[in-house]
């Protein structure tokens, strides 16, 4: 990565803006969007995500700025180093400019440091593994664009003269803070390496069978001492098929078998949809209840949502069943909440229904609609042991949570 982009960068998270950067640097917007890209690869974090057009800065940002300010600062010793110094708000703004273009990268900078230590260009080329002419010709380059001569050549070997020993200093400081930043990406890439991802469509709260599914695969897991560690993220199937496209998860937990061709995939279970209902509610059609109730859902970007979102459009085209008249949300336990607390009806899957029966109604479809949940994994052998788990767990769960509404149901029968 070279100074200029780093620069870049560090202007961005302080602004907040790629198009402010870019006028203020004369950049234009994919340039400098390259160099924050090119930071979170290095750096292995998000910094930032569009949100509605806007670039949001996320929390790891503020840390990043932290550590990224000595070495913008160094920057700016450099370009007074190079006769770029500035006075005035113009002179400000032209040695900004050129401080994002800077072409130096960090590890010339290490290698200039690594000939300094040595005092030798061909030990130091040797350390470094590099040919004596590419070492050498690496130095030229940067006494070339930094306007000094950096080392007096001597028969014992290279000398750092005074601008060398300045630019030593400026280097130093740079490479240090840059090395800082770095460590701590080293220790996230090998705790990457170690973490088994595992993404899930949301659950509709703490009863639901996706979230015991995924309690006892991290129970049975760590029981077993695995030196795979887990972690956990819920979102939508859309998300989880693009988490897994990009390697960001390993296993996911969706709601829909729609594009999953491309990954290794098994039906977890095979359910139907059903409305749940405000407890206190008496229409027993579809067709009454969501004329008489508030609709909320999940959006399309959940099987759940696209396939409710269908059976609605299909057989209720004379009802306010229109975007416009639906409250979309990707939150299973606000909808829950809404239907049981608030008067609203919605769509789920009847094996999520069935453990909160206590809270809402369950109301049949006037036809059957199958619904089925699948587990999708990459190519690790951790996450296919995963996957073992996640089906037995599933199976295990579902065939309890059917028994217990087997129970609950005799139980009314016999009270009423």
């Amino acid at each position: 990565m070279h100074l200029g982009a780093l620069f870049t960068a560090h202007h961005v998270l302080t602004s907040g803006s790629v198009r402010e950067t870019g006028r203020r640097f004369q950049l234009s917007p994919s340039t400098v969007s390259a160099a924050i890209h090119h930071l979170e690869t290095e750096l292995a974090m998000k910094l930032t995500e569009r949100a509605s057009g806007e670039l949001v800065m996320l929390i790891a940002s503020g840390r990043v700025l932290e550590g990224l300010a000595p070495l913008t600062a160094a920057i700016g010793e450099l370009g007074q180093f190079t006769g770029h110094d500035a006075t005035t708000t113009d002179a400000i703004e032209v040695t900004d400019a050129w401080a994002s273009r800077v072409p130096i990268k960090v590890v010339t900078i290490e290698r200039f440091l690594e000939v300094a230590d040595q005092g030798s260009i061909n030990r130091a080329a040797r350390r470094l593994r590099l040919g004596q002419p590419q070492l050498s010709l690496q130095l030229a380059n940067l006494e070339k664009f930094l306007g000094h001569r950096l080392f007096e050549r001597q028969a014992q070997g290279s000398v750092l003269t005074e601008e060398g020993r300045r630019a030593y200093q400026i280097f130093t400081t740079i490479s240090q803070a840059w090395n800082d930043l770095k460590s701590s990406a080293d220790e996230r890439y090998r705790r990457a390496a170690r973490s088994l991802r595992i993404g899930s469509i949301i659950p509709t709260g703490s009863e639901s069978w996706v979230a015991r599914c995924l309690g006892s695969l991290v129970s049975e897991w760590n029981a077993r001492r695995n030196n795979n560690t887990i972690s956990l993220v819920s979102m939508t199937a859309d998300d989880l098929r693009e988490a897994l496209k990009s390697g960001r998860i390993d296993v996911a937990i969706l709601d829909s078998v729609f594009g999953l061709e491309s990954f290794r995939h098994r039906e977890l279970l095979q359910t139907d949809m059903v409305v749940i209902a405000p407890p206190q509610s008496t229409e027993t059609t579809v067709a009454d209840l969501v004329a008489a109730h508030a609709i909320c859902m999940p959006s399309p970007r959940t099987g759940l949502g696209h396939a409710a979102m269908a059976f609605s459009d299909e057989r209720a085209p004379n009802r306010r069943l229109r975007s416009r008249d639906i409250t979309a949300a990707d939150s299973l336990p606000v909808i829950v909440d809404l239907v049981a607390n608030h008067g609203y009806v919605s769509f789920l899957g009847r094996i999520s229904a069935m453990p909160i029966a206590d809270k809402v109604r369950i109301v049949d479809l006037d036809e059957h609609l199958a619904m089925s949940y699948h587990v999708a994994f990459n190519h690790r052998k951790a996450a296919a042991d995963a996957c073992a788990v996640i089906i037995e767990a599933a199976a295990r769960i579902t065939s309890e949570t059917v028994a217990q509404a087997m129970v609950r149901d005799k139980a009314r029968e016999s009270v009423a």
